[in-house]
């Protein structure tokens, strides 16, 4: 794993310049959104801020289930400097929130759904992200394509970033029991999961410090966060993207104070993310709302794992999935119509 990340990372930015154009004075502002929704879902896109999906709400009880931030606040924590925290954010190319997280992206409809697209022109890669919400779909999908107009092999490192309210009694299940565990001091372990050191660290108040766990997948790729109901986020995608990751601040001061500084007073998120590494493919991705027994989803590791595995094939097969995967592929090379948002920001 160390070498996956080691291999074809850039020495430099460019053609990209600094973002680092931001204060801390805030105040009320307008920001330009694309919203698809049915009767299940309302996802709502941010375009002039890398396309990132900043809320999804299941419409049925009118519950938020990412991380809607209350405040728009860059902070220095991508590769170009300026990145905030809520939703889903997208990341192409490199180890580290990817140049265009605050930038536009192109965006039209296609058919009854969305398309956003750029060229990204560290990697010189195409990426194309076709956003659907068929009628009566539970799940919202989303299929994204990295297209390489090159002779030369690209090397690709990809991974959606998901926020999702840190609440008390929140649990992270995921198919694994182990995971490689990242603890910002330049270690990495291969570890079991979730019971480490003493701690079940699928509950991620009880954990201190700052860690990244990238699990060892055994089985279909998905992960999911489920508060004490039982019911919470849940993604899932086609077998391409097949990595899984867990990133939380951890309970100490200085996480505290990094939740503080991006979030304001009173606002807890927590990431799961979808990684894929080392080359260029396209695949589906699905988010929604899952619930389970939560007796069981709290109960011992291998009956929550395999309970969040149930309740997902009941909301979307995989065979459904990949059914819709193989539409979303041919509909993907349909050109757009009625564009809403321009993009291609100036670069040095």
């Amino acid at each position: 794993m160390a070498a996956s990340i080691a291999y074809g990372q850039p020495f430099s930015l460019l053609p990209y310049g600094m973002q680092d154009d931001y204060g801390r004075d805030r105040r009320v502002r307008r920001v330009d959104s694309v919203v698809l929704e049915n009767e299940w879902l309302t996802a709502t896109f941010l375009p002039g801020f890398g396309g990132r999906l900043w809320s999804l709400v299941y419409r049925p009880t009118g519950r938020e289930v990412l991380f809607r931030n209350p405040i728009l606040q860059p902070a220095n924590l991508a590769l170009r400097g300026a990145w905030f925290s809520v939703g889903v954010e997208w990341n192409l190319g490199a180890t580290g929130h990817w140049p265009l997280t605050c930038a536009p992206l192109h965006t039209a409809r296609v058919g009854d759904g969305l398309r956003m697209w750029e060229y990204e022109r560290m990697r010189r890669l195409v990426v194309q992200l076709d956003v659907r919400l068929p009628p009566g779909s539970p799940v919202l999908l989303v299929h994204v394509r990295l297209h390489n107009p090159h002779t030369t092999d690209v090397p690709v490192y990809w991974w959606s970033n998901i926020a999702v309210p840190e609440t008390p009694g929140l649990r992270v299940i995921a198919p694994a029991d182990h995971a490689y565990h990242f603890d910002y001091a330049e270690t990495l372990h291969h570890v079991p999961f979730p019971d480490w050191k003493g701690t079940d660290r699928s509950y991620t108040t009880r954990a201190s410090a700052v860690a990244d766990f990238f699990f060892d997948i055994a089985e279909r790729p998905g992960i999911a966060a489920l508060d004490e109901t039982g019911s919470g986020l849940v993604h899932t995608s086609t077998r391409r993207l097949s990595g899984r990751k867990l990133f939380h601040w951890g309970s100490s001061r200085g996480g505290q104070r990094w939740q503080e500084w991006l979030n304001g007073p009173d606002a807890r998120y927590l990431e799961v993310q979808a990684e894929l590494a080392r080359t260029t493919w396209s695949w589906t991705e699905a988010y929604g709302l899952v619930h389970a027994d939560p007796d069981v989803v709290h109960g011992p590791w291998d009956q929550a794992r395999k309970a969040v595995d149930k309740a997902v094939a009941v909301l979307l097969p995989e065979t459904t999935l990949e059914a819709r995967h193989r539409w979303l592929a041919r509909t993907s090379r349909r050109a757009p119509s009625d564009i809403r948002y321009a993009a291609s920001e100036d670069v040095l």
